[in-house]
């Protein structure tokens, strides 16, 4: 494998930033730290105003253009080859609610969708409204991002929110669709759904509070002020977070709240939401629950019994006191409960696999599974808003097969095709392969893996594999579709997504078998992952990229300290590498909610220990590191800016070759990176480009579908 660090000497800089070092420690357990880069957290986070620590980072941008600037050509082919894929003026299907039919549409060359409705009885194209337009909310800034929307019962009102810096605070406005005026009422710092009261006079919220944790229910009248609404609910542990629902038929809304073990839902009338909520369960430590009500029934989707979960029913009168409808499995992981007026949808896996089954209220014994036509995919319920419902709108696809708009038939279980996804540039299925393998982890384990290539891929001349992972919060990496992938496929790379512990693909199980006590599994399975893969023969040790973000940049950070030597080159998007100190600052926003996933090292000295142990940045040492490619975004509330920044200071002091190493901060963006559908593809060009050039494609023209290492 070539590395061409060398080959722009002459238009690079000639040194990356020097980051200056002030000596800071803390005692914790008698064990004291030291942290030679904290002063790169600025004291009054999360305004960044320091000078010195402005400059830096821009020091970091600058070096970091300076690299990838003589490569802007490369840039520029994977991002019209990207964009080449995708259907530039687009519709969603249409979703009927009420009276009405939904559905965006992203223009010729828009950054961003157009929501519009019509009469659900109106001919194509008459009585068509522009309820909310995307791109005029977002002329003229940075960075724009919609959050909740919501249209009022009587359909006359669509309370909204926006981001227009990345830092996930929320301003609520609320627009006339009848006339499409503004009404005067607008509410800052929100984080939450919006949920109308059957009135349509009102709705209920959650604020940020100022260590970005929504602890709160609040109910805002329209026309009054924000200052004087109505606090419904207030959370007094600060690692909770509140959250709203509103059940199948809309007569209750849900105030839940919980952290990531441990959750407990009340409930108050829609029509009456200052009433006295109704407690479902007090919270109990590990118990995990979902409710939602159905003429007076309380359908509940609880891990009480058994690990992947159970379905249970009780009466409103008696909500504590449960009947069990759908026992619990070790083979059916049950992660999802829809109601509707004449069944009931329960979504789980088997085997990793997504199983979509309908359920007769009245005879438990009656299901109905949907099947699907591939042996790997991705399948899940979409939009449906209508409690009275004839056909179920479910969204399909897998590694080869894009995305597909599905309705199912509930008379005749016909599933009737209503959209493929289009790839203008043209797409063959055909030409591609998938398989899912089951590789040995050190432990005996069985760790599924995902894979796509091209079917013609010569594994001997062309080694070239991309990994994927994340492995944490119990989140489902699903083998998918991507149209930007194709442009890495398409050089002869295999692609390959490790199905690690910490995501709960196989089951819940999985999950736990992935945090706490045993976090470096996850890290463990995604190295045995790749190593399994060069002892097949698809690849070779150096010839493998990897990429992750967030907690999947703390997994890329673990492996580059564990096994530098397996990857080419990666890329860790905003990553979580400062989990010892970011876990020991209780102020931050997440730190506290977090506990339950990591430890809670503050009070407990071998979760500090076992932390320290695994903590990327505590762990970079003096040793060859591959090409690394970092970004962090500077209003960043989930992986604070300085975790990357302090992470790529201290892995340049101590690397002992010359890999580059190079940081991207967005100076105007949060966790997402820029937004806009064209902004966000750039950076994915961007990142194919630092992995094809560092990984040693010499052949990475337009007209040249292969390269040789």
């Amino acid at each position: 494998m070539t590395n061409e660090t060398g080959a722009h000497a002459q238009t690079a800089q000639a040194k990356p930033p020097q980051t200056r070092k002030k000596p800071h420690s803390e005692t914790h357990h008698g064990i004291t730290i030291s942290d030679d880069y904290h002063w790169l957290r600025d004291p009054g986070y999360p305004e960044v105003t320091e000078t010195e620590i402005l400059a830096h980072l821009e020091a970091e941008n600058g070096w970091f253009r300076s690299h990838m600037d003589p490569h802007q050509p490369l840039i520029d082919t994977l991002f019209a080859e990207m964009k080449g894929r995708i259907k530039e003026a687009d519709r969603s299907v249409p979703v009927k609610d009420g009276d009405w039919l939904y559905w965006v549409e992203f223009e010729e060359g828009a950054q961003y969708l157009k929501h519009y409705r019509r009469p659900h009885d109106a001919p194509e194209g008459e009585g068509v409204t522009l309820i909310l337009d995307e791109p005029a909310l977002a002329a003229g800034k940075d960075y724009f991002r919609l959050g909740a929307s919501s249209v009022s019962p009587d359909g006359t009102l669509l309370a909204y929110a926006i981001d227009d810096d990345g830092s996930e605070r929320f301003t609520v406005r609320v627009k006339n669709l009848i006339t499409g005026e503004h009404l005067p009422d607008t509410i800052p710092g929100t984080l939450s759904a919006l949920i109308w009261t059957s009135d349509s006079k009102a709705f209920v919220y959650s604020l940020a509070n100022a260590q970005w944790r929504t602890d709160n229910a609040r109910l805002h009248r329209l026309g009054d002020d924000p200052l004087q609404d109505v606090e419904l609910y207030h959370e007094e542990d600060e690692g909770f977070r509140v959250s709203l629902g509103l059940t199948a038929q809309e007569d209750w809304i849900v105030i839940a709240t919980g952290d990531h073990e441990t959750n407990e839902a009340r409930i108050v009338p829609a029509d009456n939401p200052t009433a006295k909520p109704i407690i479902i369960a007090p919270r109990k430590k590990g118990h995990e629950y979902d409710i939602d009500i159905r003429d007076g029934i309380i359908y509940v989707l609880t891990n009480d019994t058994h690990i992947n979960f159970r379905i249970a029913a009780a009466s409103l009168d008696t909500p504590d006191q449960w009947q069990e409808l759908i026992a619990g499995s070790d083979e059916y992981y049950i992660t999802g409960l829809e109601l509707f007026r004449d069944f009931y949808v329960v979504e789980g896996r088997r085997n990793g696999l997504d199983q979509i089954v309908l359920h007769d209220y009245a005879d438990p014994a009656k299901t109905v599974p949907i099947t699907f036509p591939e042996a790997s995919y991705v399948a899940s319920t979409g939009n449906n808003p209508e409690y009275i419902c004839e056909r179920l709108r479910l969204s399909y696809e897998s590694m080869v097969s894009p995305a597909t708009v599905f309705d199912y038939h509930i008379a005749s279980g016909e599933l009737e095709t209503l959209k493929v996804q289009e790839i203008p540039s043209g797409y063959d299925p055909a030409l591609y392969t998938t398989e899912r393998r089951m590789v040995t982890a050190r432990d005996g384990t069985q760790i599924p893996v995902s894979i796509m290539m091209r079917a013609d891929r010569d594994a001997a001349t062309q080694p070239q594999l991309h990994l994927y992972g994340y492995g944490a919060y119990g989140i489902t990496i699903d083998p998918g579709f991507s149209t930007s992938r194709l442009s890495l496929v398409d050089r002869g790379f295999a692609y390959a997504i490790a199905h690690i512990r910490g995501g709960d693909d196989m089951g819940r199980q999985w999950y736990l078998d992935g945090k706490l006590q045993a976090r470096t599994n996850t890290f463990n399975d995604f190295v045995d992952v790749a190593r399994a893969l060069v002892d097949d023969g698809l690849t070779k040790a150096g010839a493998i990229s990897i990429s992750g973000g967030s907690a999947g940049g703390e997994l890329m950070g673990a492996v580059v300290n564990s096994d530098p030597d397996l990857w080419g080159a990666v890329v860790a998007h905003v990553p979580f590498v400062d989990v010892l100190n970011t876990m020991l600052d209780a102020s931050l926003p997440l730190t506290p909610g977090e506990w339950p996933e990591w430890g809670n090292p503050i009070e407990d000295k071998n979760a500090f220990t076992l932390i320290q142990s695994y903590s990327p940045y505590d762990q970079v040492c003096a040793q060859d590191y591959p090409p690394i490619m970092v970004t962090a975004g500077l209003n960043d509330p989930r992986v604070t800016y300085w975790e990357p920044a302090k992470w790529v200071a201290k892995l340049r002091e101590h690397k002992t070759n010359d890999n580059l190493l190079i940081l991207k901060t967005n100076m105007g963006a949060g966790h997402g990176g820029k937004s806009g559908r064209w902004e966000s593809l750039k950076e994915t060009a961007e990142e194919f480009a630092f992995i094809l050039w560092q990984i040693g494609m010499r052949q990475v023209g337009p007209d040249l579908l292969r390269g040789q290492m």
